[in-house]
Order: C-alpha cells, then sequence, then structure tokens
C-alpha cells in the first residue's frame, strides 16, 4: 500500500480560512474514493495531512482530480511551502515519524 503524508505552511495565521474551505470539500472528495486511512492535524500555520491507499494508481487519480487539483492550483495563493513525500507501508506512521519523514520529502517553495 502508498501513503502520502503532506505538510503546508501557511503564509499566515488568516489563510486558515481558505485552507479550511478547501480542505472541507477535499474531505468530501476523499470519502468517494477507496481511500484505506486518512488522518489531519494542525495548528496556526502549519498543518499535516496523511492518506493510506491500496495502490499508486489510486493515489495518482484522487491527487489529480477534482477538488484536490484545484486546491493544488490555488496553493501557492495561501502557502509559503508544501511538503509531500509517499512512502510503502500497511498503515499510516504516527505524527512523530510522519514530521520525520517529510524531511526527505519534495519541497515546494512559493515565496
Amino acid at each position: 500500500m502508498k501513503a502520502t503524508i503532506t505538510s503546508i505552511a501557511l503564509k499566515g495565521p488568516l489563510k486558515f480560512f481558505a485552507l479550511s474551505s478547501q480542505a472541507l470539500k477535499i474531505i468530501r472528495q476523499l470519502k468517494t474514493t477507496n481511500c484505506k486511512d486518512f488522518k489531519k492535524r494542525g495548528f496556526w500555520t502549519k498543518h499535516y495531512t496523511m492518506t493510506l491507499w491500496s495502490d499508486e494508481n489510486e493515489l495518482r487519480e484522487f491527487a489529480k482530480s477534482g477538488a484536490h487539483l484545484e486546491a493544488m492550483k490555488s496553493s501557492s495563493q495561501i502557502a509559503k511551502e508544501i511538503r509531500t513525500i509517499t512512502i510503502e507501508t500497511d498503515s499510516l506512521p504516527n505524527w512523530k515519524e510522519a514530521k520525520k519523514l517529510l524531511e526527505s520529502g519534495k519541497v515546494i517553495n512559493f515565496e
């Protein structure tokens, strides 16, 4: 199975409202998929998500469609940095491990 771990560093605390709006749409989309597990957490300007998928095709289909695709297109308006990593695993890691894994993930800077 494949897990994707993502962090988003917002440009400022007021960008949380835009993030929340997008997140609601993305979670609605996620509920229509075969996602095996999902976790989210965040505070102030740093937010994290983890999703678990049966295979890479399901993961990519979700990431490149619907609300998630729209959020990716507009991410530069609310984020100063996004980090992501996809790993092979049978279950989602704990948050401490996830944050450590993100250190070697792909980084997109918008500043």
